[in-house]
């Protein structure tokens, strides 16, 4: 059996970039094992000080919107900057795949294989709450070991959008134009939350219908209240295949970021996302703790019984595990 590192090796290796010690300390914050998990702390305590220097995207979009091959066309652009690059994916949808950023890094060839870029899939058959813990700590892990940008990907939808969006400082929306009608393709939540949209696939012909899709949604952002940020979003289009309007799209995460660092409020909203992962955290860990309780496991069936009878209120049977 291989020797256990220490949280000093773990802490080491990551700060002198070592892709195997990040890799390694990754899976170390994914486990379940409470022995694990109390390394994995050690370990994010060792290399705080050196975190929170990246810029932090979160990149989300309908299925078929091609945001692999968005990734991996800014991605490129961006190792060929000097940018060290770290995509991570929140999937709580996928219980076999490990993620669909392991299919996308076989459609993500080139940036996969570039020695400044670094790829990594959500946990399979993982909760949201449980994807977003690991999620988050795997930021900072990749933060230390030097990475200045990180995209974090949504893979599955609804609520992953909404993790995603608490742990970024840039949201961007990717849409496809003519594809039925737009504005009723996607919620309206969802749109809020975006910093930018950039309309893929503005190629092939499909060019004016993208132009037109961009009119659109611009108008449609007008009619929301102005974000906290005090930030306008950007509508854009883009092409990953022919590079179009990508380089635009860094531009505008760019103009973001010193806009809201100028008026304090990118450092107002890290500190707001650092008390809410510690509450999440609070809440996660409670919830674990009870059910790994002897006690509640041996009583939770029968008053799960009882419940779905109806001979039992659920509230009655909560407050008696409780």
């Amino acid at each position: 059996m291989p020797k256990r590192l220490t949280a000093h090796e773990y802490a080491d290796g990551l700060l002198a970039g070592n892709r195997v010690r990040l890799s390694q300390a990754i899976t170390l914050v994914e486990s379940t094992l409470l022995s694990d998990q109390e390394l994995a702390q050690q370990v994010l305590d060792a290399v705080l000080p050196h975190t929170g220097r990246s810029v932090r995207m979160g990149i989300t979009g309908v299925p078929g919107v091609g945001k692999s091959t968005f990734i991996e066309a800014l991605g490129l652009r961006l190792v060929g900057q000097g940018h060290q690059l770290a995509v991570l994916a929140v999937d709580p949808t996928s219980q076999r795949s490990g993620g669909s950023i392991l299919g996308d890094k076989t459609r993500m060839n080139q940036l996969a294989a570039h020695p400044a870029a670094y790829i990594r899939p959500s946990p399979a058959g993982r909760s949201l709450g449980g994807v977003t813990r690991s999620t988050r700590e795997a930021l900072l892990l990749c933060e230390a070991a030097g990475h200045d940008v990180i995209f974090v990907e949504t893979v599955g939808v609804g609520q992953s959008e909404t993790a995603v969006h608490g742990m970024v400082d840039f949201f961007l929306l990717l849409m496809l134009a003519g594809a039925g009608d737009e504005l009723q393709g996607i919620k309206k939540g969802i749109m809020e939350m975006a910093d930018a949209l950039t309309i893929t696939k503005a190629d092939h012909g499909n060019e004016q219908a993208a132009r037109l899709a961009r009119r659109e949604y611009q108008n449609a952002l007008h009619l929301f209240p102005l974000a906290p940020s005090g930030w306008s979003p950007v509508v854009t289009t883009s092409s990953a295949l022919t590079g179009a309007g990508v380089p635009e799209v860094w531009e505008v995460v760019q103009q973001y970021m010193q806009h809201t660092q100028a008026s304090g409020y990118f450092q107002r909203r890290r500190q707001e996302q650092n008390l809410h992962w510690l509450h999440d955290t609070i809440r996660q860990t409670l919830e674990a703790r009870f059910y790994a309780q002897p006690d509640v496991q041996q009583r939770l069936p029968a008053l799960e019984q009882a419940v779905r009878e109806g001979s039992k209120s659920a509230f009655g049977a909560a407050q008696e595990l409780l």
